[in-house]
């Protein structure tokens, strides 16, 4: 099909890209008006250009601005059966898509949690109870079906679902390879607390009478092995409140974490500080190359701290290409409004980058600890995730930690969720 606008823009340019090249559908926007008369095919006026012979969508301003800052009124209503946005009066199904795509709404949010995180209470989907959907999917249907109904069935053709387990190493071990200043505060801690119990589980862990209880590393190599796609994050930052994994210049840890290179995909788990300080970022990177001997390319943030524009410039800079932050830790669905894969729009140079972000669907801490979900509670949401994401194709990405898949303290039977998932895609 062709789209006649009165300008071509830099997001116009990224929508076309994404609802058309990426879907497997053909498509473009010209202001040429002889080529847009002479193009035989379907036709669609994207602008008040006064034609009445085509159909024709009047556009608010959103893909034609090139700066931030203007305050949109946005509310909801229904367009051909679809709950779609209202930019300042205007129904617009491609503004909304770039909307939500981009995550226009986050840039400059004073609104944060006290990890300050933008969440999901905060956001748009939720306002509008579309968290759980692939919204942005359901716009680019509906727009094919109402001004390209010839390609409708090759799109949706076109759909395929990827399976991505990924797996986050907060901490490698509940009380094996600690350093001992570490070990001694810990056990000096159960004893004021009066644990003795925890105290002697300690002691016969490291006397390895008993298996520590973070370690799952043996069924994770065998998960890695049954999905060629699993992705391992490794925090390597350095010890303080939220960052507290096993020192990165153990020799026992670096080969631990060579191992599962080896076997399967290993990316950084940029520290918490590291979100303060880029020097923090750059060693933590350097740390994990010089362990793997390889560049490491892709990574999701610790405590999923994802800022806009900061986070994914500073990624960037350091020659990071892939990031698997895009969720929210407070509820499960699509950030993005999608669960494919798509590249960063960066809305502060108005410019597509080739920084490509893969959506996770949910995380484990989700379900449990912000949800407070039973385990069948759990399987049932999961269960209409895949539904949804079986529905409309794309990534189906989820987070999981060595110690919720050991079983330890509150996960005790948790690994059952994750198989329930993991039938799914066998």
């Amino acid at each position: 099909m062709i789209i006649f606008v009165d300008q071509i823009s830099e997001r116009l340019i990224y929508i076309k890209e994404y609802i058309f090249d990426a879907h497997g559908i053909s498509g473009e926007f010209t202001n040429d008006k002889n080529r847009f008369a002479e193009y035989i095919g379907e036709k669609l006026i994207y602008s008040d250009w006064p034609i009445d012979d085509f159909p024709k969508l009047i556009p608010s301003v959103l893909l034609f601005e090139e700066k931030l800052g203007h305050k949109w009124t946005i509310e909801l209503s229904d367009w051909n059966e679809t709950p779609c946005l209202i930019f300042d009066g205007i129904i617009d199904p491609l503004a909304s898509i770039f909307y939500v795509l981009s995550r226009y709404e986050e840039y400059g949010t004073i609104l944060k949690d006290e990890h300050e995180r933008f969440t999901a209470k905060m956001s748009l989907q939720n306002k509008f109870n579309l968290l759980k959907r692939q919204i942005v999917e359901e716009w680019i249907e509906t727009f094919v079906r109402v001004y390209s109904p010839k390609q409708l069935e090759k799109l949706k053709a076109a759909r395929e679902t990827v399976f991505i387990p990924t797996i986050d190493n907060d901490n490698a071990f509940a009380f094996k390879w600690k350093e001992g200043w570490r070990s001694w505060l810990s056990n000096a801690k159960d004893f004021l607390n009066n644990k003795p119990n925890r105290r002697q589980f300690r002691k016969e862990v490291l006397a390895e009478i008993q298996v520590d209880p973070y370690d799952c590393y043996e069924y994770l190599e065998n998960i890695a092995k049954r999905f060629s796609n699993t992705r391992f994050f490794w925090l390597l930052g350095d010890f303080a409140k939220h960052d507290k994994n096993i020192s990165a210049s153990d020799p026992r840890h670096q080969v631990l974490i060579r191992k599962f290179g080896q076997i399967a995909h290993v990316g950084l788990h940029p520290s918490y500080a590291s979100n303060l300080e880029i020097r923090k970022l750059v060693d933590e990177k350097e740390k994990l190359e010089a362990i793997l001997s390889r560049k490491v390319t892709e990574s999701r943030q610790h405590f999923l701290k994802l800022s806009f524009p900061q986070t994914y410039a500073a990624n960037r800079k350091l020659g990071f290409e892939r990031d698997f932050t895009m969720g929210f830790a407070d509820e499960v669905g699509f950030r993005a409004g999608t669960a494919h894969t798509h590249f960063y729009f960066d809305l502060t140079n108005n410019s597509r980058t080739n920084y490509e972000i893969v959506p996770f669907v949910y995380m484990d801490g989700t379900l449990l600890e912000y949800k407070k979900f039973s385990l069948e509670e759990a399987q049932l949401c999961l269960d209409q995730l895949v539904n949804e994401v079986k529905k409309y194709g794309g990534v189906f990405s989820c987070i999981w930690h060595n110690e919720s898949l050991a079983e330890a303290g509150i996960w005790k039977n948790w690994k059952q969720v994750f198989e329930h998932n993991l039938t799914y895609f066998e």
